[in-house]
Formats: structure tokens, sequence, C-alpha cells
């Protein structure tokens, strides 16, 4: 789910930092979100009322810190752990700090390098003027094939991010594959700019992943690139050579009320090891308006059309709803909708037979990876806490 940068109390923590010094800080911060849901043809055609949580922001606990170390440098870092607030399992994979995990260098002067698990810059740069930066994966392209919702993370990654000139910043990428003997496998990398003047912002930039050659045929095996291929709408090409994807957006600002548009290109091309001879293109158009009613009540609305060409053709109309209401500085309650529309075929690759066939779209929203037919709905109400 999306990221939130916490606002929270700075603690010393002598056994984490092995002695307390008036230039470093270290602080713990959080955040549980946890809903009830209610999704119509969330298996089929199947109806679904369980809790689901991360819907705003995916739930976490983190510690980050930074060092004095003089003449405007600083060093820091920041461990980030995802957890089911229902089960209290780890997401992510099952990793410890699975959100992040990186350690670097800032300066006023010459910016930021870091190095670690880490979000790509356009997730850094471009998802923070979407409809996702105020209302989480309902607002999300259609099984997040073009990592709208930040549905995947960068490991073994250096990162840098410059200073602001003018309203202008950038940033650079690349996720070292570690493997020895396959150069240009199992790398990624990415590059992103962003541009705020006042009420307007801006930003653009692309990414890159590739899969090694070595158990392709059993999906997506990437040591630096997590898996885009949570849900029917592109599970059929997990045997991928690489993924493309190119994205931009552009935010407006108005008195209480704001307006985004984004587009995004996402490309899934194969080679001879993948199941499917043909690249799958995705082209995604978003919308979205939030208006601040009062200082404690948000609501949005958003719309998302995506059309799938190549191997397969698909076409997908998404609406979402939203509204947000401030408790308290730290707490707040929210509910939220959306429908989803599907026409066209979608690819099914069996891993065990080796199998590349066809099935009629299936519906899936945002980033949720519920697989319906060829309509599908969802409801939640819940609360999210900041710590």
């Amino acid at each position: 789910m999306k990221r939130y940068v916490p606002t929270t109390l700075a603690i010393a923590l002598a056994g984490l930092t092995g002695a307390v010094h008036a230039q470093s800080t270290v602080t713990l911060y959080g955040l549980i979100d946890v809903g009830i849901g209610y999704v119509h043809n969330a298996d089929g055609n199947q109806k679904q009322i369980g809790m689901i949580n991360g819907n705003m922001n995916g739930d976490r606990w983190g510690i980050k810190g930074t060092e004095d170390l003089g003449g405007s440098l600083k060093a820091l870092f920041q461990l980030e752990n995802g957890f089911d607030p229902g089960t209290g399992k780890l997401n992510q994979g099952g990793r410890e700090f699975g959100r992040q995990a990186f350690v670097g260098l800032t300066s006023d002067k010459f910016g930021t390098v870091t190095l670690g698990r880490q979000y790509d810059p356009l997730v850094d740069m471009v998802q923070g003027i979407t409809g996702d930066n105020f209302f989480g994966g309902i607002f999300a392209t259609p099984g997040d094939i073009d990592n709208y919702d930040n549905s995947l993370r960068t490991s073994n990654a250096v990162k840098y991010v410059s200073p602001t000139y003018a309203g202008f910043q950038f940033e650079g990428l690349y996720g070292f594959s570690n493997a020895a003997g396959t150069t240009g496998q199992g790398q990624t990398w990415s590059g992103a700019a962003t541009y705020n003047n006042g009420p307007v912002s801006l930003a653009a930039g692309y990414f890159y992943a590739n899969n090694p050659s070595a158990n392709r045929a059993t999906g997506w095996n990437s040591p630096s690139s997590d898996s885009l291929f949570n849900s029917p709408v592109n599970s059929g090409y997990a045997t991928t050579h690489s993924i493309g994807i190119a994205r931009a957006a552009a935010q407006y600002v108005v008195g209480p009320a704001t307006v985004g548009l984004s587009y995004s290109n996402a490309r899934y091309s194969p080679d001879a090891k993948s199941g499917f001879s043909e690249t799958e293109k995705y082209n995604v158009g978003n919308a979205f308006v939030t208006y601040q009613f009062t200082p404690a009540l948000l609501a949005g609305a958003g719309y998302t059309y995506m059309k799938a060409s190549g191997d397969t053709s698909a076409t997908y109309h998404q609406a979402s709803l939203a509204a947000d209401y401030a408790i308290s500085k730290r707490t707040d309650l929210y509910a939220m909708a959306a429908y989803q529309h599907a026409t066209g075929t979608q690819a099914v690759y069996d891993a065990a037979t080796g199998s590349h066939t066809t099935q009629a779209a299936q519906a899936s929203i945002g980033s949720y990876g519920y697989a319906g037919t060829s309509h599908q709905e969802i409801v939640i109400v819940g609360i999210r806490h900041k710590f």
C-alpha cells in the first residue's frame, strides 16, 4: 500500500544507538489501518464479508534516525516492518523489514544517497500526486499492474535523490541482482523527476525490472524487484522477461479542492523462455478529485480506464469513492467503495504444464487482488491510527 511519512515523537533508544548524543535522533513510529469490508464477486461470483486491512495505508511499524556529521552532512537509516493486524503475520513475503531497510548519507547541498531495500523513484515522486496518496489502493489501477499502489519494492538498491532546485527535483535508482555470472539478468533501474510550483505539481518517470532466465517457467523470480503478479489481471504474464513502466501525473490545488490526472504505459515483454510470445501492453488513464469540506472531513472520487493489448485484449472501467473523518490528529475513520467492469480476455498460465491460455477478463478492483467475474464491487469502513 502507499507510503506514509509520520510526524512522531523522537525517542532516545540507548540500546539501539549505543549512546545518546544531542546531534543524533531515533524515532519509533507506526500505523494500524483495519476495516470491515464487503466484496461482491470476490472469488468468481462469491460474496465475502470480513476484515480487510491496510486500506488507506499499509500497516507498519518502523525505526528511523539521523546523526549529524557536521558541515550539513548527516547519516540516516530506516527500518520498516509490514504486518497484517488481523493475524499478526508479516507482509512483503514474510520479511522482517519488508517495507524498507536502508542506510545512507544526506546533504542539503549535494542530495541523498541510500543503500538497501527501498521504494523506486516512481513511487517517491509520481505516486504522491495521484489519488492513491489520499485514499490508498481502492483508487489504484486494476490489479496494480503499473505499481500505482507500490505493490513492489526494490532490494539490493542504491538510490540518489537530488536537492530541490527552484521546485525541481530528480531521483535515480539501481537494484543489483547480486548473482555471479548473470550480467544483465535480475537487475532493476528507475528514474523520475518532479516539479512543484504553488498549486501545480508535475511528475514523470520510468521503471524497468528484468526477470532472470533461471526458473522463469515458475513465474517472477527477480532478486532485485518484488512481484506485481498478484491478481488475475496480469498473472498470466509472470514468466515475462522484463517489465517496463512509464508514468506521468499532474495535480492542481484550488482552495479546498484538489484535482489530478495521471497516465501510465506498462509493458510485459517476453523472450524464448517466457510462457507467451507477444508483448502485453497496458495503457492506463486515471483522474481524481478531492474536497476538504471541513478541517476534519475529506472526500474524493476517482475514475480509471485501462486498455490491454498485444497478447490478449481487455478493457477495464473502475469508479471509486471515499471519505475520511479525523477524530484527532492521530486517529481517523473512513468509508470507501468502488465498482469495476471488465470486458475482453486475459491470459492464464499453468506453471505445472507450461500452458498459456486465455479466459474472459475478470474484474479485480485496485490492488486488492480479488478475482471476480466481469464486474466487482467493494465497500469498506475502517479506522486508522498513527503513532
